[in-house]
């Protein structure tokens, strides 16, 4: 009889086993969820607190390395080169700058890491996919889960870690602020001015070529040319000589006086020779295409079109000032000189600049 109920059983007794061996082939199988094990942190509440003063701390140092990085700023000169091992020698404000922020960021997402693994829970939950409309009663777990995540991990409860926390995370940003500062010495007054402010009456500036870098006399600028010139004081083996030229150059045409429409800008010139910026008042591009005919002049980045017999009023694009013009005349030798600076700040527009 027994004999015979093993033999019964045999098929199913077969077909469990390959079951299972087809389940153990099957890469793919679902292996579920592991067994979740217990931190010493869930049943030691002396374990827990200690966790705590640790992410506190993480905080807290984030905190002091913020700080650090403002005094740093304020403190340490750029110029300041200093021998640190293994990087050689190396700014001293960038390495502070780069140490202190670096601590400040690690700190914070160390600490998160830290209150995550030890405090939070971390139970794990499997939920089956549902439509992207979620229901009423999936909208409702979610809020419950959040709400009960947010009680688990201590948030509320934790006035230690949520306060160190939010003050590492306020303190953080200031440090993107104080890198603004970063962006440049402020201009003060120097947009205004260029290298023709040194021009007086008294003591007039001459214009010398840019190509030979001599004097120039009105009778060298003919009707029809375009003549680039410099401040007698600029040189082009100046070591600021770039940085300088970027305001200072200025270009010369002649144009018939009965030709000029803008008064005052005739006033400013000598017999017909008119001295303007160089530099377009758009973004700041060198102006080198001249019309005779029109007198018109065209800056070739982006077509900002200047009238030199209207005052060098813009008639096209996007350049928003008219260029700026120098006042003109000449010594007792013939020379172009200038009484004093442009009338108007040379270049793009810039906050104080209406």
């Amino acid at each position: 009889m027994s004999q015979d109920m093993s033999e019964e059983n045999l098929p199913e007794r077969r077909s469990s086993e390959s079951h299972e061996v087809a389940a153990h082939d099957d890469p793919f199988a679902d292996p579920g969820l592991p067994p979740h094990e217990v931190r010493r942190t869930d049943i030691d509440e002396r374990a827990a607190k200690r966790a705590e003063r640790q992410v506190a701390l993480l905080f807290t140092v984030s905190m002091l390395a913020t700080v650090a990085f403002i005094a740093s700023y304020v403190a340490f000169d750029i110029d300041t080169i200093v021998f640190i091992w293994p990087f050689g020698h190396v700014s001293l404000l960038n390495f502070a700058l780069g140490i202190t922020l670096g601590v400040a960021l690690f700190c914070i997402g160390a600490g998160a890491v830290h209150w995550a693994r030890t405090l939070m829970s971390d139970v794990e939950v499997a939920d089956e996919r549902h439509p992207i409309e979620a229901s009423e009663e999936v909208r409702s777990k979610v809020i419950a889960d959040f709400k009960q995540g947010a009680a688990e991990s201590g948030f509320g409860r934790r006035k230690l870690l949520r306060n160190t926390l939010i003050g590492s995370m306020a303190l953080v940003p200031l440090s993107g602020v104080v890198l603004l500062r970063d962006l440049g010495p402020l201009p003060e007054k120097k947009l205004e001015h260029t290298g023709w402010d040194q021009a007086t009456p008294a003591a007039p500036l001459k214009l010398v070529s840019m190509n030979t870098e001599q004097p120039l006399k009105a009778e060298d600028i003919t009707v029809g040319s375009l003549v680039f010139a410099m401040p007698e004081t600029l040189s082009m083996d100046s070591e600021n000589f770039q940085e300088a030229i970027a305001k200072d150059a200025v270009m010369l045409v002649r144009i018939a006086p009965e030709d000029i429409k803008d008064r005052p800008s005739r006033d400013m010139g000598f017999e017909g020779v008119l001295a303007f910026s160089k530099i377009c008042t758009h973004v700041g591009c060198p102006i080198s295409l001249y019309e005779q005919q029109t007198h018109h002049v065209l800056c070739p980045c982006h077509q900002s079109t200047f009238d030199l017999a209207d005052g060098a009023r813009v008639i096209f694009g996007p350049a928003g000032h008219p260029l700026p013009q120098l006042a003109i005349k000449t010594d007792a030798q013939g020379n172009l000189i200038a009484t004093g600076d442009f009338n108007a700040p040379v270049g793009p527009s810039y906050w104080e600049r209406a």
